[in-house]
């Protein structure tokens, strides 16, 4: 394909991406400390104390799965930036690891917001599989960062 430079697709794939591992540590924060609250029966402990200043366990829950929301947002954005992307620099995908790590964080991230919907609407059992697809997501998180990197690379000149 003889398209223009993909330097500012690219540009907004680097935004989208440390946006969305903000928001991932953000909502590891947030997560950490819901649950902390809900396994001391919303006692106020020591590690959270500083915390009950932000506002209430529910509001937090909100803002948590706004965060959610926003990073489900993100990962499908740089899915849609990493097919046009390469399909309009090498005009077929499959290039390196990066795609098949890259599938991976979005199964991933759409599971945990898969669950975090069936958790929100009651089903206390989906709260296991949220949390550990996120644990999971952190490795993949980490291992698509390390490929991607290598992908910036062949497109720098």
């Amino acid at each position: 394909m003889n398209l223009p430079s993909f330097l500012w697709l690219w540009k907004i794939a680097a935004w989208s991406m440390g946006l969305s591992l903000l928001a991932y540590v953000i909502l590891a924060f947030t997560g950490i400390w819901m649950l902390r609250t809900k396994t001391r029966d919303g006692n106020n402990v020591a590690f959270i104390d500083w915390m009950w200043r932000i506002g209430s366990p529910r509001n937090l829950g909100n803002f948590h799965y706004l965060m959610g929301w926003c990073m489900v947002s993100l990962v499908m954005l740089l899915l849609l930036i990493g097919i046009i992307g390469t399909l309009g620099h090498f005009g077929s995908l499959g290039q390196s690891s990066h795609l098949f790590a890259g599938l991976m964080v979005v199964v991933l991230v759409l599971i945990s917001g898969g669950s975090a919907l069936l958790i929100r609407t009651g089903y206390d059992w989906a709260r296991r599989i949220h949390v550990a697809t996120n644990i999971v997501m952190f490795f993949a998180f980490t291992w698509v960062s390390f490929t991607g990197w290598s992908v910036v690379q062949k497109y720098l000149p």
